[in-house]
């Protein structure tokens, strides 16, 4: 009797394994949602990777990749928040804010649209940066947000944006109050963003939010209302940093900076489901003047400036005496090289292809979400080659 149960649970289980692989082919998506419910790994490789590439106004007239083979996601940056939520349409009587200028007007048209042709995703940005205005924008969190979606939700059917991404950079340390009260807002811009079909919310947030209480986003709670985070895992070093170093370096915490982007991934994995952390890298980097001419020198106050991955490239090809040294622990690149006009060095931080390699390490071990690039315009030529493989 054991025996002959035995062998009809064998069967069931052969018959449920094949259905499913059958179904599987045929509806994809469905079984992918299954999975996630009764948590099965998809047995034919049907994850989804995202690469999401942002493209700020000021640089579409510098993004001349066909960026279709390396994202699955174009973000258009930005439109900007005001005080009580709504859309900034200028920024002083009679100046148009350049953001919402450049979307009207239809700058990023062509882009838009080759992205739709490959079935490819459009995000909005919203964003928001200055803190009085956050916190002005918070008093009242659901009304803020209502304001927003009022604005927002024609644009998003006119344009085609199916995600919607919240960009709110507070700087200071946010209280308690301000942690809760921005939950609601995201809350509430949730509840109406789901009202229409086929929509996702997604939120970016400092790599210090996974490390640090302070910044304005409770991670714990906002995460049951948001899709993704995407994690601004970049700036570890700045224009105004007293001594040079990597933009984002892969490891070294501690001793070349605070902390490092490593750190801040395995910290948000304890936090949230790996698949809704989206790795945000660079495509730029700093460059500062220095007395000495040592990696992490004191930098002269005031010289600090961006370097693209495309300038650097050009730096590179112009410069007889400069060559680029990869540092095996912030997985980054620096020249440094003398302006012979004032004696002092030059030491430029950045990444490229061997980069974006390591975060795409990174993401495949750590089983996250995707990647997303700040920002297209910066590029050069290799520096987004990996990103094919990945996706592949």
């Amino acid at each position: 009797m054991f025996k002959k149960v035995t062998f009809m649970f064998l069967i069931f289980l052969a018959g449920f394994i094949g259905a499913y692989l059958i179904y599987g082919k045929i509806f994809p998506s469905k079984v992918e949602e299954i999975s996630k419910k009764i948590n099965l790994d998809l047995p034919f490789g049907n994850s989804k990777d995202e690469v999401i590439g942002f493209l700020p106004y000021w640089l579409i007239s510098k993004a001349d990749k066909d960026y279709t083979k390396y994202l699955t996601t174009l973000a258009y940056f930005s439109l900007s928040l005001s005080e009580d939520g709504t859309v900034q349409k200028f920024t002083n009587p009679g100046e148009t804010e350049p953001g919402y200028l450049s979307l009207t007007r239809g700058k990023a048209d062509s882009f838009f649209e080759s992205f739709k042709k490959e079935g490819a995703t459009l995000s909005l940005v919203i964003f928001g940066g200055d803190d009085e205005k956050i916190t002005a924008m918070l008093n009242e969190p659901e009304i803020s947000a209502q304001n927003l979606m009022s604005d927002i939700s024609p644009l998003m059917d006119e344009y085609g944006f199916t995600d919607l991404n919240l960009d709110i950079e507070q700087v200071g340390d946010a209280s308690p109050s301000a942690r809760l009260k921005y939950t609601r807002f995201v809350k509430k811009v949730g509840d109406i963003l789901r009202e229409k079909e086929d929509t996702t919310l997604s939120v970016c947030v400092y790599a210090s939010s996974f490390v640090k209480e302070t910044n304005l986003v409770d991670i714990i709670n906002v995460e049951p209302l948001v899709d993704k985070f995407i994690v601004m895992a970049y700036d570890y070093h700045s224009i105004g940093s007293s001594v040079t170093g990597a933009v984002a370096p892969g490891e070294g915490g501690g001793a070349t900076s605070e902390f490092d982007v490593l750190t801040s991934i395995k910290a948000g994995r304890n936090m949230v489901p790996s698949e809704k952390i989206v790795l945000g890298i660079p495509l730029y980097g700093y460059e500062w003047e220095t007395i000495r001419n040592t990696p992490r020198s004191a930098t002269i106050p005031g010289t600090g400036m961006t370097i693209s991955n495309r300038r650097a490239e050009e730096l590179l090809g112009s410069c007889a005496t400069c060559s680029a040294v990869f540092d095996e622990t912030d997985k980054e690149n620096y020249i440094i090289y003398k302006n012979d006009q004032t004696g002092n060095y030059h030491q430029a931080f950045f990444p490229d292809s061997k980069s974006t390699g390591y975060k795409i390490k990174i993401a495949r071990d750590y089983k996250l979400g995707g990647l997303a690039l700040w920002a297209l315009g910066y590029e050069g030529n290799s520096i987004l080659e990996p990103l094919s493989a990945y996706l592949d």
